[in-house]
């Protein structure tokens, strides 16, 4: 009667297990085709606010043209805004993961410092993904309601 209760345990754990590697293994795919150069097309939002993302101090239209690479294998990448007007040049290393296939989180390293000291970041939600583009929309709390902000990808080089 153990034995015959041990073995139902371990089956039930073993299939939960294979479950989850699986599902595990279908999210690293998708996340592994992040990997490349890319530049946002369009960020699109209520223009009747004014939107300053990612702590950078610029318009988010500063961020319209800006490029971003992305290295899913370390986790690591970059993002450029290209400066001009009165938009800031900006070089920006960062780290970031995809969790449970749909969050993309990242958090911004400054000189110096390494990633597990840097404790705070953005969260965006990964809403559209092909081959060739993909979308993160961020919601951003201001006067007690969440303006919805969305940063459209477009490939630019290696995948």
């Amino acid at each position: 009667m153990k034995n015959l209760l041990l073995t139902g345990i371990l089956g039930a754990a073993m299939s939960i297990s294979c479950s989850t590697a699986k599902t595990a293994q279908t999210n690293r795919a998708e996340f592994l085709k992040l990997k490349g150069d890319w530049e946002i097309t369009s960020v699109n939002y209520d223009k009747n606010y004014k939107i300053k993302p990612f702590d950078e101090g610029a318009d988010a239209q500063c961020f319209v043209g800006s490029h971003w690479r992305l290295i899913p294998n370390n986790w690591s990448g970059s993002y450029t805004l290209n400066g001009g007007g009165s938009c800031p040049s900006v070089i920006q290393p960062i780290k970031f993961e995809v969790v449970n296939g749909n969050e993309f989180k990242f958090k911004k390293l400054l000189e110096g410092s390494k990633a597990k000291a840097v404790i705070e970041g953005y969260s965006l939600n990964l809403v559209s993904q092909t081959t060739d583009s993909f979308s993160l929309e961020q919601n951003v709390p201001s006067n007690g309601e969440n303006v919805r902000i969305v940063y459209n990808f477009a490939r630019t080089g290696m995948k």
